[in-house]
């Protein structure tokens, strides 16, 4: 699954409440923002604050066709420049004049002297505190800092307490919730859908307005709002994992203002036909587990292949005990582990293998999370269920999931977006922000990605011509911050456009 949260809580605030000594509101008029920049909440720096307003008149906001969380990082008070400032948004893009909402923006102003634009950075989630996380990852932008300003933002709805985001926050309790069985008649796919609902109108009820306005469009639409408020004519933007659908929400909803945009690790959110998009996913997640498999006829685990194959078939009809109280695995629930396993490469590979023979003796006990999760499990999907298609009833669902399994005998359809969508079913916020084609006229774009990642992207950039893809032929998840070979094609081609070579490995 891509960009799985930890279980976090968040405090609405609103406009009204009184801001801390630290914060500063954007100051609004008509046609104009100007954002006010002072040292961060827990900087300790004393530099004075700047303004920055935009160099035009923003054009008005394209009206939007709909409404619309990353692992926490650990802060301290610290001295690093980082530069925050407030910026009011719409509640809901559809009605400007209503509601504000506060984004908190951070800014790394450029070390080179004279800045040569801005870099908007979104590190995933599908909600994520940018600020704390440009904080903690400040090195990564050491040299792309030489020539251009980092700009982040904490992104809307996912707010304060553990989310650690300074905009303006869905007051909920978030949780995780174990991912959903296969509904194998309509009784269960009723007890589903009134499941999800009870999840999500808990959240709702607390703020119906925000609770629908939470797509990867409606982020999209903030990202607009900020290259406005920053007076850049154009966007350049590097958006990692679930942020990797900000930006293919904003390539749609506004080409002409793209300059640059890196897409790291993420997944098709633009594929014309959806079924097959998943289709693509299974079998990549296939390959992944032969991978694995090849790995073992030389490792001295060439049992292990029939082993899962008798091992998966035996817990469809009788799941598999750990010894964990109350816990048994289905066969679902043993692919989805073991192709979190299998993506990791050779480190996990040996327990793996070690985790089927185990398991085929009649103990699951080595698919068991060391973090306590004790099934496969998504964050209240609340930006997840406007993103992404869900089943409209028991045949079109079972067909799918058929026809993955098929696809991929060993991998089933665990881990796509077949099976995480199953906690959507019933959702009570509608998919605003289904996947589409992107346009044309967009300029080239950067893709990067290690296994199965570079080639979802790939399938994406595909449809603009001149794009290219770096790949990683080994495991991980996104390039950026790991991968010094992908940083310096990402750098180079955000400050000057200049693409690497077509199939650049890295």
């Amino acid at each position: 699954m891509i960009a799985m949260l930890k279980p976090l809580g968040l405090t609405l605030t609103l406009l009204s409440t009184p801001l801390a000594p630290w914060q500063t509101a954007a100051t609004t008029t008509t046609g104009t923002t100007a954002l006010t920049w002072q040292p961060c909440p827990g900087d300790t720096s004393t530099a004075a604050a700047t303004t920055t307003k935009p160099a035009t008149k923003p054009a008005t906001t394209t009206k939007p066709t709909g409404s619309g969380p990353a692992d926490t990082i650990a802060t301290k008070t610290t001295t690093t420049g980082l530069e925050c400032a407030d910026l009011q948004v719409p509640a809901d893009w559809q009605k400007p004049e209503g509601r504000k909402i506060t984004l908190k923006l951070g800014r790394l102003k450029a070390t080179g002297g004279t800045a040569k634009g801005s870099v908007l950075v979104s590190y995933g989630g599908p909600g994520a505190p940018g600020i704390a996380m440009t904080r903690s990852l400040q090195s990564w932008w050491t040299d792309l800092r030489k020539s251009m300003d980092i700009v982040t933002w904490d992104t809307r709805g996912y707010g304060a307490d553990q989310f650690q985001g300074l905009s303006t926050g869905l007051p909920c309790t978030w949780t995780r919730i174990p991912l959903a069985d296969v509904p194998q008649d309509d009784a269960d796919l009723g007890r589903l859908s009134d499941t999800n609902r009870g999840y999500a109108e808990a959240c709702r009820l607390k703020d119906r307005e925000l609770f629908a306005n939470m797509s990867s469009a409606d982020h999209a639409r903030d990202m607009e709002a900020i290259r406005k408020a920053l007076g850049d004519d154009q966007l350049n933007y590097y958006g990692a994992s679930y942020a990797g659908f900000y930006g293919q929400a904003y390539a749609r909803l506004f080409p002409s203002r793209v300059r640059t945009m890196v897409l790291d690790g993420t997944w098709n959110h633009s594929a014309a036909d959806w079924q097959r998009e998943l289709e693509a996913m299974a079998a990549t997640n296939e390959q992944s587990m032969r991978r694995f498999f090849t790995w073992c006829t030389r490792n001295d685990c060439a049992d292990v292949p029939a082993l899962w194959r008798k091992l998966i078939a035996r817990a469809a009809s009788k799941p598999i005990p750990a010894n964990t109280p109350n816990v048994a695995y289905k066969t679902g629930d043993l692919q989805s582990f073991a192709l979190g396993l299998a993506r990791q490469g050779t480190a996990a590979w040996p327990k793996l293998a070690t985790a089927i023979r185990k398991a085929s003796r009649g103990d699951a006990s080595d698919f068991v999370p060391a973090s306590g999760a004790r099934y496969p499990d998504q964050a209240t999907p609340v930006t997840e269920c406007t993103d992404w298609p869900r089943f409209a009833d028991l045949s079109q669902l079972t067909a799918t999931i058929k026809r993955l399994r098929k696809l991929a005998p060993n991998a089933g359809a665990a881990n796509t977006f077949a099976t995480s969508t199953l906690n959507c079913i019933g959702w009570p916020v509608p998919v605003t922000n289904p996947p589409a084609p992107l346009p044309t006229g967009l300029p080239p774009l950067l893709g990067a990605g290690a296994w199965g990642e570079s080639d979802a992207t790939e399938r994406i950039l595909a449809q603009v011509p001149g794009s290219v893809t770096i790949h990683h032929d080994g495991p991980g998840h996104t390039l950026y911050g790991t991968n010094p070979c992908a940083r310096d094609h990402i750098n180079a081609y955000l400050t000057s456009r200049t693409l690497p070579p077509s199939k650049t490995q890295c």
